[in-house]
């Protein structure tokens, strides 16, 4: 199975592209890339990718850029970043996508528990959530060819210490977890689904 990792230079992405390479073949792109660049914020630059890439059989996206911090310097500006990042680069990913995957492909995208159950400087973040995962549960109902698509939707990951303290009470979720997460959606036969780890 060809599988691309977006965001693959990043914690989960890493994680992700090491324990799938085992089994398949995996297509590692993000922002730093220098053979296979990708801007998720730009359409041009996800179809340039998929262009490079061809045919494929699953993508994975773990990438997912939104505005984190206080309430206060929350503006129209700062909003868009996890409009155009998180939100419409996912977006685009499958709409542009959806031209290149092969039949009975998938598609997994990342949201997370903020949606739900939201915390401190994370508006933009939970607002972008919601948003995918209502595109995930349409989406599914009308891709053609047997494409699938879901979503993963970790709370605070294991690996990610940093963000800790963002997060009270919270019981990190492991990379294990994480990635039985990605291969359920990837290689199970479900769509339109939110799996939730948390």
């Amino acid at each position: 199975m060809k599988i691309i990792i977006v965001g693959a230079s990043g914690t989960m992405g890493t994680y992700l592209s090491n324990a799938f390479e085992k089994e398949h073949e995996v297509v590692r792109t993000d922002r730093s890339n220098p053979d296979l660049p990708l801007d998720i914020t730009s359409p041009e630059s996800i179809e340039n990718m998929y262009k490079k890439v061809g045919a494929f059989d699953a993508l994975i996206s773990t990438a997912g850029p939104t505005y984190v911090g206080p309430w206060k310097n929350l503006n129209d500006a700062a909003f868009r970043k996890g409009v155009e990042g998180k939100m419409m680069g996912q977006i685009n990913l499958v709409l542009i996508g959806q031209h290149y995957i092969n039949p009975k492909g998938s598609f997994t995208l990342i949201t997370g528990a903020l949606t739900h159950d939201p915390q401190k400087n994370f508006a933009n973040a939970a607002a972008a959530n919601a948003a995918v995962e209502g595109f995930v549960r349409a989406a599914a109902i009308e891709l053609e060819r047997g494409i699938r698509i879901n979503a993963v939707s970790p709370s605070v990951i294991e690996n990610s210490p940093q963000y800790f303290p963002f997060f009270p009470g919270e019981m990190p979720v492991t990379m294990k977890q994480l990635e039985y997460g990605f291969r359920k959606s990837v290689l199970g036969a479900n769509t339109g689904q939110v799996i939730k780890l948390h």
